[in-house]
């Protein structure tokens, strides 16, 4: 990177882990979270995502910062230094949010195919899971990563329908940079929805050990030679994650400004998925709007589901101490694979069982919720351990943000038990 004298090029080489994550987390999931809040609450929670964006960002800095410096993925930090009462548990809930997830997101993709062709979309659902899979064991680990950064472009498909609204610029500046308070319980459990959409565990797993598989693609196939960082390393890091997250949230914007000016408008309030949110774009906001939210979702989907798989199978793959990495062949890392396989194909039989897709996504909602705030909390200690990052312990402004979120969290924890326990 630094031998490349062209800022474009050079920008392109930066753009790895970081973009693919950020790209990941506006997921079929998230993007119906984003959808209900603008159809609910019109432009008055745009303020939420301008606030996220600092801490998210600072949140997967420190899990790529953690993989660089340490040379292992989160799971396996933990597997070294922490006691296994800390780590199971946390691998348990990861796997089980995950599958769920995986599940309810080849459901979505499935919907939005049948929004453009004339077929059931129950047919889609078996192709979907074992294209997925088949990508993932049989392409190598260059081949899915360029895949994945194709795969954020569809995310463009979200900016491109917030043009066909013409929203009231005042209204949107208003609900972005003052912050709107209401203490009824539909509106804080959507604000908890949201955090919980966007600083999500599994991408703190993702980001830690895609940041090592980045690393053995460069040649350190040991661990001692992935073991710590330089500052330029760090600092790419940093420009990758801040790309990948800026990116992310301009998309969560664009989506809730896009259901706030023509669903809230249109007091259609009640929507419950992204396909659903396509769907009843197309009256108010023509054919083409409704087209690009389908490819979108398509798209977003297809990164999202083998990043969720392939994060637990990472979580699973480090606790046991199993070859693990989407640049190892089957034969060499089998049980990370079998993982991969195991959690797609249980997703896909999530969308024949009759379990309602929205019921999953509440389940994988209160898991991660409870699962953020104590994971925030181990992540702030090891990034502070120097036993595991030696002098690449986190500065101040990184720990204030980080201890800032990490609370935040952990009061949209106890609100989401406390509205769950309420109904």
């Amino acid at each position: 990177m630094r031998r490349e004298r062209n800022p474009l090029k050079r920008a392109l080489l930066v753009m790895g882990p970081g973009v693919i994550t950020g790209a990941s987390d506006d997921d079929p999931s998230g993007i119906g979270t984003y959808a209900q809040a603008g159809a609910s609450y019109g432009f008055a929670t745009l303020w939420t995502i301008v606030l996220m964006l600092p801490m998210v960002t600072t949140v997967q800095y420190i899990s790529a910062k953690v993989g660089l410096v340490s040379g292992r993925g989160l799971a396996g930090v933990l597997r070294q230094n922490y006691p296994r009462w800390v780590l199971y548990p946390a691998i348990l809930a990861l796997v089980v949010a995950n599958t769920l997830n995986a599940g309810a997101d080849i459901g979505a993709i499935a919907a939005a195919l049948n929004l453009l062709l004339p077929v059931p979309a129950w047919v889609f659902v078996v192709p979907i899971g074992v294209a997925i899979v088949a990508v993932q064991v049989l392409g190598s680990y260059h081949l899915i990563a360029r895949v994945f950064k194709w795969l954020a472009l569809a995310l463009l498909a979200y900016l491109a329908t917030a043009l066909f609204t013409r929203p009231n610029v005042g209204s949107v500046l208003a609900g972005s940079l003052v912050p709107t308070i209401r203490l009824d319980p539909q509106y804080i459990g959507i604000l908890v929805a949201l955090l919980g959409t966007t600083i999500s565990p599994y991408l703190f797993f993702w980001q830690a050990s895609q940041e090592v598989d980045e690393e053995r693609q460069i040649g350190r196939k040991w661990l001692w030679q992935r073991q710590g960082a330089s500052r330029t390393e760090l600092r790419y890091a940093l420009w990758d994650t801040m790309a990948g997250m800026v990116f992310c949230e301009v998309v969560a914007y664009s989506i809730i400004l896009t259901a706030g000016a023509t669903l809230f408008a249109a007091n259609n309030h009640d929507i419950t998925s992204a396909a659903e949110a396509a769907q009843a774009l197309r009256p108010l906001a023509g054919e083409w709007c409704t087209v690009l939210l389908a490819v979108g979702l398509i798209g977003t989907g297809v990164l999202a589901v083998p990043i969720l798989t392939g994060s637990a199978a990472y979580g699973v793959a480090e606790t046991f101490g199993w070859s693990s990495g989407l640049d190892s062949r089957p034969s060499k890392a089998p049980q990370f694979y079998v993982v991969i396989a195991a959690a797609t194909a249980i997703g896909m039989v999530i969308n024949f069982v009759g379990l309602n897709p929205i019921e999953a996504l509440v389940i994988t909602a209160v898991i991660n919720g409870l699962l953020a705030a104590p994971l925030l909390v181990v992540l702030m200690l090891v990034s502070n351990d120097r036993k595991v990052m030696g002098e690449r312990t986190n500065g101040r402004l990184v720990n204030v943000i980080g201890c800032v979120t990490a609370v935040v969290m952990s009061v949209a924890a106890a609100a989401l038990i406390a509205t769950t326990v309420l109904g």
